[in-house]
């Protein structure tokens, strides 16, 4: 088969499979089987690049990064909505537009708390995306909206020209997922989904907006050259026959049917799975629009009816502190349980020592209480006059509940995180860290096997890794010796890598792969570093004054002088093996950038390092150099704009030579 007419069909196949899982909810194809085909798609467009398309599925994990987003004028306006609060308003609505039109039907939807935006499709194909902005002027967010697998790519059968508008959102798993996350790495949590769902679509990085894995629901068309249609009700049929994903909708005769819908919306909106906040009415004919028209704000034709926050009031019966896999101190409020948003809530996030000292929330207060997007829930206020008498204000502890280490505030002073080395609630990720490709490089010690190892109690500290043996190992497999002999040749292997890879591999805050390296050349050995003192880590290029601190405090702490003792007894190289091979490039900075053949991007990044050369991610007026292999983007592109000399391959190879 011709390798135009095989990516064709893989480009089908998959497609048809993104359509059936995320807009049917139906999967007929297996996640084993779409990641082969996937994959025989890459290989193939590789191979062949000329034949790759902008719209493939191997682009929907996020292409080239932005520098910024481009304006976009909406050929058709992305109007608002007049907003309703009370069943007389609305029914007030329902008897002005009576006035003007008879026998007006309606069409009534869940009010998908979201970003709007405007898809346009030119002869199927998919070529731009736009967010709402002011209804006539947005941002093309083209590349995110890609890596919505619930968009289509291309629309069999559809108009030369397409216009479409939906409301792009964060799924309430996915939300809730993300600011766990976010909470136990001690990052600032997003308000509610629909935050969440605007900042990824506005980043300009696309892999950022791709794992944030957003979806889409069409509840309008803008535009389609050469198609007429009577009613919204054969839009959305329509629309829904080109495989998009539209918003449910009831056709209502009369105001008790719409009233009933608005109610019904209201009693299952806990059960959908994304938030709303409120109900859409639209007339259904759409020569009636016509002839209703818009004001200078809204359509005359639609309104939205906004649900009221449900806020109950609890007391807190205790706060408690979780310490996360990130070493974050998070305290809970354990509340008296109260029914809420359509579960029972026991406990609410207090986020860290400012939020607690702001609302001056003691155990004992009485809280007002809702869910953050309808899913968190969230103190908002203390109702003081409720206050017991002898409450005191609440201090988060100086020592780690945990393991007793001491604890320390976040450069940004948010978050208190634990020191320890060896604390029993940071194990798996340090461990998994510690073994990590960049760090000691350990193939075979995935999140599973570690998981087993610290269930089983072999492993409470990374340095554990060295002082298994094969009888504690077999067990973790099904005929299990072959892969025991395996990982323990790969765990006595990684004893002789370089010092820079052992310091990296420490998790010292602020200390990266380079940095680790950059230590390891400076000091020569773990001994000599773990001597040094602020003055002298601080004149090693690229360690300020906070990462020189971090350093020192971390050897400080016992469970640190614990790890680095028993590494050292296990026969953990503590020396820097590597040798710079010369001056040539010192004070030159170089960025990489498009596929490179002659060396991977790490073997080019370590050869300008040994040469005293600095390599970085992104091309500004300091840059000295980039290196441009095939198919190199923004980077080169800002290269030019600079005036900054471009070397191939080659030219590079020969300056290394």
């Amino acid at each position: 088969m011709e390798p135009k007419e095989k990516i064709r069909q893989l480009t089908q196949t998959l497609e048809e499979a993104n359509y059936r899982y995320y807009v049917l909810d139906d999967p007929q194809m297996e996640d084993y089987e779409y990641d082969r085909l996937l994959r025989q798609l890459e290989e193939l467009e590789a191979q062949y690049p000329e034949l790759a398309s902008p719209l493939s599925p191997t682009r929907r994990v996020g292409g080239q990064a932005l520098s910024q987003f481009e304006k976009v004028v909406h050929p058709v306006p992305l109007e608002s909505l007049q907003d309703l609060f009370s069943r007389e308003e609305l029914e007030d609505f329902d008897t002005r537009i009576r006035e003007t039109v008879t026998q007006a039907a309606w069409s009534v939807e869940p009010k998908v708390d979201g970003l709007s935006v405007a898809l346009e499709y030119v002869n199927g194909d998919f070529v731009r995306g736009a967010t709402r902005g002011d209804g006539r002027v947005g941002e093309d967010v083209t590349e995110n909206l890609k890596t919505i697998r619930s968009i289509p790519m291309h629309l069999e059968g559809a108009p030369a020209r397409l216009i479409v508008r939906g409301e792009v959102f964060m799924p309430k798993k996915v939300f809730a997922a993300l600011n766990a996350a976010r909470e136990e790495a001690g990052q600032s949590l997003f308000a509610n989904p629909r935050n969440a769902a605007a900042g990824s679509l506005r980043q300009l990085d696309p892999s950022i907006a791709a794992r944030r894995k957003l979806d889409i629901l069409i509840f309008n068309l803008q535009l389609a050259e050469g198609r007429t249609f009577e009613t919204h009700t054969q839009v959305l049929e329509y629309l829904e026959s080109l495989h998009f994903r539209v918003i449910p909708h009831t056709l209502c005769r009369d105001f008790s049917q719409v009233w009933q819908s608005v109610l019904d919306i209201d009693g299952g909106r806990y059960d959908l799975p994304f938030d709303i906040d409120g109900a859409v009415i639209k007339l259904d004919d759409l020569a009636q629009r016509q002839v209703l028209g818009s004001t200078a704000k809204f359509p005359r034709w639609a309104a939205a009816y906004k649900y009221p926050p449900e806020i109950k009031s609890t007391v807190v019966e205790d706060i408690i502190i979780q310490v996360g896999r990130t070493g974050v101190l998070t305290p809970k409020a354990v509340v008296r349980p109260v029914h809420l948003a359509g579960t029972t809530v026991t406990n609410a996030t207090l986020h860290n020592q400012d939020f607690i000292a702001q609302k001056d929330i003691r155990i004992g207060d009485t809280v007002r209480i809702r869910k953050a997007g309808e899913i968190i829930p969230e103190i908002l206020e203390v109702e003081t006059d409720k206050r017991p008498a002898g409450t005191v204000a609440y201090r988060l502890p100086d020592r780690c509940p945990i393991c007793g280490a001491a604890v320390v505030r976040d450069e940004d002073g948010a978050f208190l995180r634990c020191t320890g080395a060896e604390c029993p609630a940071q194990l798996s990720r340090n461990i998994a860290h510690f073994v990590s490709r960049d760090a000691m490089d350990i193939d075979g010690l995935g999140s599973a096997i570690v998981d087993g190892l610290i269930e089983k109690g072999y492993i409470k500290s990374p340095a554990d890794i060295y002082y298994l043996t094969l009888e504690e190992l077999k067990g973790l497999w099904k005929n299990g010796s072959k892969a025991a002999h395996k990982l323990l040749s790969a765990i006595e292997a990684s004893k002789t890598q370089d010092l820079g890879r052992l310091i990296y591999a420490l998790g010292i805050r602020q200390v990266g792969a380079k940095a680790g390296k950059t230590l390891a050349s400076a000091f020569g050995s773990m001994e000599a570093l773990m001597s040094a003192d602020l003055a002298a880590l601080t004149e090693v290029p690229d360690v300020g004054p906070v990462t020189a601190q971090n350093i020192l405090d971390w050897f400080a702490q016992p469970q640190s002088q614990h790890l680095i003792r028993r590494l050292q007894e296990a026969g953990v190289n503590f020396q820097s093996k590597e040798e710079k091979l010369d001056d040539r490039f010192a004070g030159m900075t170089f960025v990489l950038t498009g596929a490179l053949s002659l060396f991977t991007r790490e073997e080019a990044t370590e050869r300008i390092e040994r040469c005293g050369g600095k390599a970085a991610g992104s091309v500004s007026k300091k840059t000295t150099y980039v290196v441009a292999g095939e198919n190199a983007g923004s980077k080169l592109k800002k290269a030019n704009e600079l005036g900054i000399p471009v070397l191939s391959e080659e030219e590079f190879l020969k300056m290394l030579e």
